[in-house]
């Protein structure tokens, strides 16, 4: 059940990103009088779920994709919708031009623009002599438009629902100076010159806030000054280059630091050990068997090396501090529910009307972008090309029950990934059309069809091999390590 709540937030987080993405060269197309002759959600080798022809008002179900002789099989089912339509006399393409449809293979999604080598036609198509509605008739500025306004749709889309989530939820955070009890730190961290317990109070000479989405990430950095407060003294560490890399290497399980969170019970279970010891809610324990656990980590692994044993706990409660013999179950449980972070913590909560949420949406977005693009060089060192992932990473961001601000949160931070990484120059992405386009905005000279067919092959097997790595990278997590 928790696969499947993953996977259809996934799913739902691909249908708008590869909609809002598409909808970019769509609209852009439109605006200089290009003709689009197909715009798919999701890709459709050999057939297609959906299938919408305006021209001819029908709408198809399992529809066969056409045939080398030209001609197209039956669909499975066809409804007539609307009535036949007949293109404008003039020859100026209209919305009514473009078949709409949906894919089965949800790697993303296309838009067919008339005059362009793609993926979806290559320069043989192409030999007659150009047509006004077509986008190599087009000055190279409009066709720049239309290839840069994918990625930019995807930028406003994630500023847009970050200013949306600002608006609704705001910020209700635990600020790291408040976590009264510091952090445990990493074994990497803790070379670098960390502490158990220490309190983050400042990076790179400024005060954390309590806001500041990406001051976890800003901290890791090569060369980043964390200032924090040790004993009641301030003390700078200064982080080296090689930390981010060994992190980055653990892959998912590494987990730089983590709050000292104290034992403190928020109820015990009825008819548990607990209760029958005589532990009350808004006891703090502070010690298992004489040995100091006072933080939930600890407190747990405690208690699973004394299973199926009575031993004493040590209790503060109020001003009073004694021992109480608890009796563990062979599952290492003494039966309480413990206060959250939240609970214990002083909480900052900050609320923005619509106009407060613009800028902070900005602030967010900008920040998150930021924070990629500067470890997107990780990519290309053994430890990140080890931690690179597919569809199974992707779903594993989201929770395993449907929570629409998380679920808000992570879309927006694909959108800017799916942004970026379309902006890179390979070929068969927008990034490297656009990159051809001001090549030949400065040389006055257009590249050839045929050259941009050979280039476009190269970086779709390129695309389709690191796919395949990526998704590979996930089953031999799954399944092998």
């Amino acid at each position: 059940m928790e696969i499947l709540v993953k996977a259809a937030q996934l799913v739902l987080a691909l249908v708008i990103l590869v909609t809002i993405h598409e909808f970019g060269h769509y609209i852009f197309a439109r605006i200089f009088g290009v003709k689009v002759t197909r715009f798919f959600l999701f890709f459709n080798p050999w057939f297609s779920i959906l299938r919408y022809d305006p021209m001819k008002g029908t709408l198809e179900f399992i529809a066969p994709g056409e045939r080398k002789d030209g001609t197209w099989p039956k669909p499975l089912k066809t409804w007539q919708v609307s009535r036949p339509r007949q293109p404008r006399p003039d020859g100026k393409p209209t919305w009514r031009d473009t078949v709409y449809g949906l894919g089965w293979l949800p790697l993303g999604g296309y838009c067919a623009i008339a005059g362009m080598v793609d993926e979806t036609q290559d320069s043989s198509k192409l030999a007659a002599e150009p047509q006004s509605w077509e986008l190599r008739s087009k000055p190279a500025w409009q066709r720049l438009c239309v290839m840069a306004a994918g990625v930019v749709l995807n930028f406003i889309l994630a500023i847009c629902i970050y200013i949306g989530i600002a608006f609704h939820w705001g910020d209700d955070v635990v600020a790291y100076q408040d976590m009264s009890e510091g952090m445990n730190f990493c074994p990497e961290l803790k070379e670098a010159g960390f502490r158990d317990g220490d309190i983050l109070h400042s990076l790179n000479g400024r005060p954390l806030e309590a806001a500041d989405y990406s001051a976890g990430w800003d901290m890791l950095q090569p060369g980043a000054r964390v200032g924090v407060l040790r004993n009641g003294s301030e003390v700078e560490v200064v982080v080296p280059d090689e930390v981010i890399r060994s992190l980055v290497a653990k892959g998912k399980d590494a987990m730089p630091m983590t709050a000292r969170i104290p034992v403190v019970i928020a109820k015990t279970v009825a008819g548990g050990n607990a209760l029958k010891a005589g532990l009350q809610p808004l006891d703090r324990i502070l010690t298992v068997d004489g040995d100091t656990t006072g933080f939930v980590e600890i407190f747990r692994e405690s208690l699973a090396a004394h299973k199926g044993e009575t031993v004493p706990l040590g209790i503060v409660r109020g001003d009073s501090t004694f021992t109480l013999p608890v009796e563990v179950s062979d599952g290492g449980t003494i039966g309480i529910q413990m206060l959250s972070p939240v609970d214990i913590f002083k909480r900052t909560k900050i609320e923005y009307n619509f106009f407060e949420a613009i800028p902070r949406g900005w602030e967010i977005g900008t920040g998150q972008l930021t924070n990629y693009v500067s470890s997107l060089g990780l990519v290309f060192t053994k430890e990140g090309a080890q931690s690179l992932g597919g569809f199974a990473t992707l779903g594993d961001l989201f929770p395993t029950r449907w929570n629409w601000e998380a679920f808000w949160q992570i879309t927006a931070f694909l959108s800017i990934i799916l942004a970026f990484m379309n902006i890179i120059p390979i070929p068969a992405l927008d990034g490297g059309y656009i990159l051809f386009l001001l090549v030949e905005i400065v040389t006055r000279r257009k590249p050839s069809d045929r050259f941009l067919e050979i280039a476009n092959t190269i970086g779709f097997f390129f695309l389709l091999a690191l796919l395949f790595y990526a998704n590979g990278n996930d089953l031999y997590r799954i399944f092998l390590k």
